[in-house]
């Protein structure tokens, strides 16, 4: 007989046990498989953004996180003469409630995700066999030589770039692989203390270092031709020649050293039928840019609690279509961005190099160039386009459509105490009224919005205090990031999503409208999801 799940996870790296989390928070039923015996004893990922941070904040694992992460300040980018040429902070400090880039280490975070895992997880468990019909998906697993059938409604590949799951469905990747072989090197007792990581852009060398905690530093370096082979272990001698300029080391301090080629790919398709890709099973990405790790987090964010509304017949099987459609065109503006990162930021090119450092401080002189670059708007946004978005109504607030809400500090409905705007949000969808009356409340409660089962809130910008009702709590501005957020959407609501994305700003007399609209995009089926043929694969 087979054991029984709502979905089951494929993979127990850090993409796959938060979306674990994130699904038992919201009351799914999830069993977690990992083919190795324990999580990571590499470190591989080493940045966390505000909005993973912000994502594990959700499910209750901010205050532990932090305990295993330094809270960064960004990257410094420095020329071809090692001149620092400037810091990318963010936009805007604590945008997302939590420091911008922060530094950490995989094994680590990754025991503190299985050791705070509310529901069950089995490592040294295999994936062998898939089985979809229409009502689930059966997975044939190994552990110990032993054959168990595990049922699931669906099944999430979190198991990486050699994802199973992505091989038992025949789904292909497309891109690049580059032929550049670069050395990763962890090390421990290291005397850098920066909260930042510095990219080095120098042609003859390129070269990064990201400092951690407790005296761990990660360096990455680009070899040269002969130096070493992808898979070949780096010899002693060749990482303490390429760390001489930073400091002296024993090899009982080289706690990591690998040869590694990149990846610029993403896979054809994320979902097949129940089966869905997430992380690098999805998407493999130059790691220039600090996003491969951040992306398969917001892939987790954007899809779990999509199924969790699905299972609990809150939404129609159709919404999950709008997770590759709402993922798929960021990640692959990553995919490219990290490209072009590799070819400007780290060019073995010296006449590339030297226009880069020209413009770059022709760039600084300018306010609006200083800002673009040290708010590092050159970044891809996450903004949504389609999907679960509420396009047909754009008008005032449409900079805020379809983009994640930021998280500022508020005052609280006791009107004393302060604290992040996501404690008030809860987990499902929100209301946000900003500066509303009663009778713009009463509108709102005369329309479809309500069978959202959305939290209503009222937001004050402005020197206000707040003062809740029995209808519904108020909060207020606490250092004026509120007031510069939403006063020119004041007597708008804004429709926040439960991954904290923005997918409706409208005025209350449009609430009949704008619920009417949401609630079908909800509900919707797509034609080819009505009858899912039977496949084995």
């Amino acid at each position: 007989m087979a054991e029984e799940y709502e979905v089951l996870v494929v993979g127990g790296g850090p993409v796959g046990l938060t979306a674990a989390h994130l699904l038992e928070t919201l009351g799914v039923r999830t069993l977690l498989i990992e083919r190795n015996a324990t999580t990571s004893d590499e470190a591989k990922a080493i940045s966390l953004d505000d909005e993973s941070l912000r994502t594990l904040q959700f499910c209750g694992l901010a205050e532990d996180v932090a305990s295993v992460v330094v809270p960064g300040t960004g990257t410094r980018y420095y020329g071809r003469r090692g001149q620092p040429l400037f810091h990318a902070r963010g936009a805007t400090a604590f945008q997302f409630g939590h420091s911008f880039k922060n530094q950490f280490a995989q094994p680590e975070l990754e025991g503190l995700l299985l050791r705070l895992l509310p529901g069950p997880s089995r490592f040294g468990c295999e994936l062998r066999e898939l089985e979809q019909d229409q009502d689930g998906v059966t997975a044939v697993v190994v552990t110990d030589g032993t054959e168990r059938r595990v049922r699931a409604s669906y099944v999430l590949g979190c198991d990486g770039g050699r994802s199973t799951v992505r091989a038992l469905n025949d789904v292909d990747m497309t891109g690049t692989s580059y032929p550049d072989v670069w050395l990763v090197v962890d090390t421990l007792d290291d005397p850098h203390d920066e909260r930042y990581g510095m990219h080095h852009g120098d042609p003859v060398r390129p070269h990064v270092v990201v400092p951690g905690r407790d005296g761990r530093c990660r360096y990455e370096f680009l070899l040269h031709p002969g130096e070493g082979e992808p898979g070949v272990p780096p010899s002693f001698e060749l990482v303490r020649q390429l760390l001489a300029p930073y400091r002296t080391i024993t090899p009982e301090q080289v706690e990591r050293s690998v040869n590694y080629r990149f990846h610029a790919v993403v896979a054809d398709r994320w979902r097949t039928g129940r089966a869905f890709l997430l992380g690098d099973a999805a998407h493999m990405m130059p790691p220039f840019a600090g996003q491969g790790l951040n992306s398969g987090i917001r892939d987790a964010a954007n899809l779990c609690w999509k199924l969790a509304a699905v299972l609990s017949h809150r939404a129609g099987d159709g919404l999950l279509d709008t997770y590759e459609a709402e993922r798929r065109p960021h990640a692959e503006a990553v995919v490219r961005f990290s490209e072009r990162l590799r070819a400007t930021v780290m060019t073995t090119t010296s006449a590339r190099a030297s226009a880069r450092d020209a413009l770059v401080a022709l760039a600084m002189l300018i306010p609006k160039g200083r800002a673009y670059l040290e708010g590092m708007k050159f970044r891809p946004s996450p903004a949504l386009r389609g999907g679960l978005v509420l396009e047909s109504m754009r008008g005032s607030g449409s900079h805020l459509l379809g983009r994640p809400l930021e998280q500022p500090m508020v005052l609280l409905p006791d009107g004393h105490t302060a604290g992040r705007l996501d404690g008030v949000l809860g987990y499902g969808f929100a209301l946000l009224g900003v500066d509303l009356d009663q009778a713009d409340w009463r509108q709102i409660a005369d329309s479809p919005l309500r069978e959202l089962g959305a939290v209503e809130i009222d937001v004050l910008c402005g020197d206000r205090l707040p003062r809740g009702s029995a209808a519904r709590p108020a909060v207020a501005d606490h250092d004026g990031r509120l007031q510069r957020l939403l006063a020119e959407v004041s007597g708008h609501v804004l429709v926040v999503r439960p991954d904290r994305y923005i997918c409706a700003v409208f005025r209350p007399e449009q609430g009949r409208a704008a619920g009417t609209a949401l609630l079908r995009l909800l509900n919707e089926r797509l034609p080819e999801q009505q009858s899912s043929p039977r496949t084995t694969v």
